[in-house]
């Protein structure tokens, strides 16, 4: 959405901070990821934890995309906003007792398991539910996403999956639990991989993977392959829809499957990052000795990539037509890392502005919290 299409008007009624989501954006993304998933029969679930709006989650589930979860309390959204319990999935490295029994007695379709003590659990929770529980084992591939070290999953340094060294035994162990039925195998590399030569290396790993449990008698049923796909923060309106054919298309060229196989993908930021952006007034232009900050009233709190990740997200002045100069643009908590970008250009800026930063729909809302005891940022949509 560029600075033309903001409903400037609607904006200057409503009380900032607000996150706004562009809906039309969202639908041409979502039919954008049926039309080209749909040419291989690929099926994706949304990671939820880059977004759970709950307007948001009922478009996805409108286009028919199942649901990833990470924690107990995104599976109960997920079915209480109505998604189909088999298009539900269970990821995370840490899953509690109470979690695994709330989607073990849902009869979620799959648990993505990265241990053996994880498994031992869930196999004697499931017995004590009367339930058996499908598994994928989420396989560490050791394959470099080169991006943020804090959005890397895929070396064997991270905390998440199984290492190749241990997977003969815990297949084994797999094999001896009467309520675990082992059904697929699933990778994760990383976040905001821009670089799709990154989903070659991974195919080839998997590749390799595939034929160690070929060699031992092992049918999959499912390849789930994660999710990762970056977005364009730098020119968001140049590229609105992220390149889901390309994307889709090299796992179909690289990836070797077995007759019967689906490929399963767990997107998350591609899904959602473009058509949420976070709506800020500025309070005050400050004069420092060699910089002009703009201080608004969003905090890190409404939006923490930023000091987490040292992110980068287009900042505009959409009330201005003043001549650009630079400003810090910070905000109101009490961190020296409230900065939302340094050295922006933007359009002359004054007291009562408003700010928009872009692609926000992605952990953005999600991650926010009351630090400083301040209130959540309100939602609006675009229709």
């Amino acid at each position: 959405m560029s600075k033309t299409q903001f409903p400037i008007e609607r904006f200057r009624q409503t009380e900032t901070p607000f996150y706004y989501y562009d809906i039309d954006l969202l639908r041409e993304t979502l039919s954008s990821i049926n039309e080209q998933r749909e040419k291989y029969g690929y099926k994706v679930h949304f990671a939820v934890k880059a977004n759970a709006n709950a307007r948001v989650l009922d478009e996805i589930r409108e286009a028919g995309l199942g649901i990833d979860c990470v924690s107990g309390n995104e599976v109960k959204r997920a079915l209480e906003l109505g998604f189909d319990n088999q298009k539900i999935v269970f990821a995370g490295v840490g899953k509690s007792d109470w979690e695994m029994r709330l989607a073990l007695e849902a009869n979620i379709e799959c648990f993505n398991v990265e241990s053996l003590p994880e498994m031992e659990v869930l196999n004697q929770l499931a017995m004590e539910c009367g339930r058996t529980a499908n598994i994928a084992l989420r396989i560490n591939p050791n394959v470099d996403a080169h991006t943020h070290q804090y959005i890397t999953t895929g070396l064997e340094e991270n905390k998440f999956g199984i290492g190749m060294w241990e997977i003969e035994k815990i297949v084994e162990a797999a094999k001896n639990m009467s309520n675990i039925n082992l059904i697929g195998i699933h990778f994760h590399i990383g976040s905001q991989i821009t670089d799709l030569d990154v989903f070659k290396v991974l195919c080839s790993r998997v590749n390799e993977i595939q034929k160690w449990f070929e060699q031992n008698k092992i049918r999959l049923t499912i390849i789930n392959v994660g999710g990762g796909l970056g977005i364009d923060y730098e020119y968001p309106d140049a590229k609105p829809v992220p390149d889901f054919e390309g994307y889709f298309g090299v796992f179909h060229k690289f990836l070797e499957l077995r007759e019967g196989q689906e490929v399963h993908f767990e997107l998350g930021r591609a899904v959602v990052a473009q058509c949420g952006s976070l709506i800020t007034k500025v309070l005050f232009v400050k004069e420092g000795q060699h910089k002009k900050f703009a201080i608004v009233d969003a905090g890190m709190n409404d939006l923490i990539r930023p000091a987490l990740y040292h992110a980068y997200h287009k900042i505009e002045n959409i009330t201005s037509d003043l001549p650009a100069e630079k400003y810090d643009v910070v905000g109101p908590v009490c961190e020296s890392s409230d900065c939302f970008g340094k050295a922006a250009v933007l359009a002359g800026t004054k007291r009562g502005d408003l700010i928009a930063i872009r692609s926000a729909g992605a952990y953005g809302e999600v991650m926010s919290s009351k630090y400083n005891l301040r209130e959540f940022a309100k939602t609006y949509y675009s229709k």
